[in-house]
């Protein structure tokens, strides 16, 4: 949450002339609202249903730059749809979430005491984001350029 997902997927696209797609966008677009209102409405493994069908027809249609959302790789389908692909990991360390995102209620699963909530997240996903990621970039201190740059060094790929 609040890594630069959409701003460094963006810039990694074009960079790389190739097209952009975030599936938290596809699943907002589809459903008509917003992931928030979706967890306060249906709760979190109806969202988490919804996630995993939209990644699935995100890498099955587009070859570009996909965005994620956070909580996607922790379903096992997803993971293994993943394996192979070119992943990409930016992390983060919690002061560095809290200058960007200041953690704030607009964010579902931090709603209650923030920064603790966002460290047992982290702690019960980086494993998982650890196992598929081709490559990890740190994001912490770094401008979107710099994190892209790093990114496509990282990955071994080449501007369009």
């Amino acid at each position: 949450m609040g890594v630069g997902k959409s701003t460094v997927g963006r810039l990694l696209a074009d960079r790389l002339g190739t097209s952009y797609r975030d599936t938290d966008e596809d699943i907002v677009t589809e459903q008509g609202r917003s992931i928030a209102e979706i967890f306060v409405d249906e709760g979190e493994p109806v969202f988490r249903a919804i996630e995993k069908a939209a990644v699935a027809r995100a890498l099955a249609e587009h070859d570009g730059v996909l965005a994620l959302g956070g909580g996607s790789i922790l379903d096992e389908d997803t993971r293994s749809l993943l394996a192979g692909q070119r992943v990409l990991y930016l992390s983060m360390d919690v002061e560095e979430a809290v200058k960007r995102t200041g953690l704030n209620a607009a964010r579902p699963l931090l709603a209650v005491n923030p920064r603790k909530q966002w460290r047992e997240l982290m702690e019960a996903r980086r494993s998982l984001y650890e196992s598929i990621a081709t490559a990890v970039v740190a994001t912490d201190g770094r401008t979107p350029e710099e994190v892209t740059r790093i990114a496509l060094d990282a990955l071994e790929l080449k501007e369009a």
